[in-house]
């Protein structure tokens, strides 16, 4: 009679169906079929990553492009025309993400907003990685940096260009919805152009291939990609991440583009009212009249430059922008010094003339700001090396001082 009961009660909790029908789970108080633990699963799952997406990004977050660029301030000296095209980008991009989650995945829209990625054109150590840097911070979003330079086509040495997702994964903590909203930033772009536009027996491996690949990440696709590496790991389970939502910044010095900019401004400036339209051009900074034509006389193919259509330049940094970066912002250069000797309990003192000869040799060494940070580490070496223990209480760095320091290191002449 017991035997007869306890088959009666061997029914699913949740479906009530029978052994006959569906594999049983035997819990504390009762049974639960394994096709009722699969639904409940995927439910869950699904209800995480929906939330998972709310809390990731939400309108408190976003601010005005105004404010995001009040923001770059207090990091970035100057570049400001640089900042108002990244803030309107990054802006746009986020409020495209904010539409689509308040109307649902599955709602068609009248007017279907796309994606803009950026492109950032100027000189080495203008800013191009600490903009990209900053605005991530900012909007609290995962980000990463990659060096384009390192890509190959699939199947050579060198990383495939799938390997860029990784990076941004690692930084999202391997959450997939996190980095399909995030930020990455492809920096020395440039050294991917088509290295001629002659036919060659041998292939352009980490050129226009590159680019080739580059065409589906940027606009969206679904990629598959090795969490730890594909060709050290190839037995790992791939992960699918999405592209459509992330937003790409692309970032490039394009040394010589300048010549490709005059040619085509000289052939344009032709006819009545050339010399008043030859006035008007600043040749001293070309870079400002940079047009997606440039961009293909440089080497890269039209489809990839369509999809960068952001484009802006940032300027050479003159001897004042120089001189605000070695004291201006809240992480500037002196400020960070200065809270290095602060923690042995010294007081960095620097004298002005002193920053004024860091910048020239700045100028004269043409690093732009990553120049600052080498010559003053040359300048401060032997104080950080001696200073600490001895219990020294300041350091005052004069013009003479600085002048021999940087001698012996051999990073400029005499001073």
């Amino acid at each position: 009679m017991s035997e007869q009961k306890g088959s009666r009660e061997r029914v699913c909790a949740i479906c009530g169906r029978g052994p006959q029908e569906r594999q049983l789970m035997q819990g504390v108080k009762g049974y639960v079929c394994t096709e009722c633990i699969e639904m409940a699963h995927s439910y869950l799952q699904s209800e995480m990553e929906a939330a998972a997406k709310e809390l990731d990004f939400t309108a408190e977050d976003l601010m005005p492009p105004t404010e995001m660029k009040a923001f770059l301030d207090r990091y970035v000296v100057g570049q400001d025309r640089a900042k108002r095209y990244l803030c309107v980008a990054v802006y746009n991009h986020y409020k495209r993400l904010m539409a689509r989650a308040q109307r649902g995945e599955e709602d068609t829209p009248s007017v279907e907003l796309e994606k803009s990625n950026i492109l950032l054109v100027g000189p080495t150590g203008t800013g191009k990685t600490l903009l990209a840097r900053t605005i991530a911070r900012m909007l609290k979003v995962p980000f990463a940096i990659v060096d384009a330079t390192v890509l190959t086509e699939a199947g050579y040495v060198g990383e495939d260009v799938e390997s860029i997702i990784t990076r941004l994964l690692m930084a999202a903590d391997y959450d997939v919805a996190a980095a399909e909203r995030g930020i990455l930033f492809i920096d020395e772009i440039d050294k991917i152009a088509r290295k001629s536009d002659n036919p060659s027996i041998t292939r352009d491996v980490s050129g226009e291939g590159v680019q080739q690949a580059l065409l589906k990440i940027l606009e969206g696709t679904v990629v598959h990609v090795a969490p730890q590496g594909g060709r050290k790991h190839p037995e790992q389970k791939l992960t699918p991440v999405n592209t459509k939502d992330i937003l790409f910044i692309g970032g490039g010095a394009f040394e010589g583009i300048e010549r490709h900019i005059a040619r085509r401004l000289n052939t344009q400036v032709v006819g009545y009212g050339a010399q008043k339209q030859r006035e008007r051009i600043k040749t001293d900074d070309l870079m400002q009249y940079i047009a997606p034509q440039d961009l293909r006389a440089y080497g890269l193919i039209p489809e990839l430059v369509g999809r960068l259509p952001v484009i802006s330049h940032l300027e050479a940094l003159g001897r004042e922008t120089l001189r605000n970066i070695l004291v201006q912002p809240e992480n500037a250069i002196i400020r960070q010094y200065q809270a290095l000797f602060g923690y042995d309990g010294i007081s960095l003192q620097i004298d002005d003339e002193v920053l004024d000869y860091v910048v020239d040799k700045a100028i004269e060494f043409k690093l732009g700001a990553r120049g600052l940070r080498s010559i003053c580490e040359a300048i401060l070496m032997d104080g950080m090396y001696a200073l600490p223990g001895t219990g020294a209480k300041e350091l005052h760095v004069t013009l003479p001082y600085a002048q021999e320091k940087l001698e012996a290191a051999q990073l400029g002449g005499e001073g």
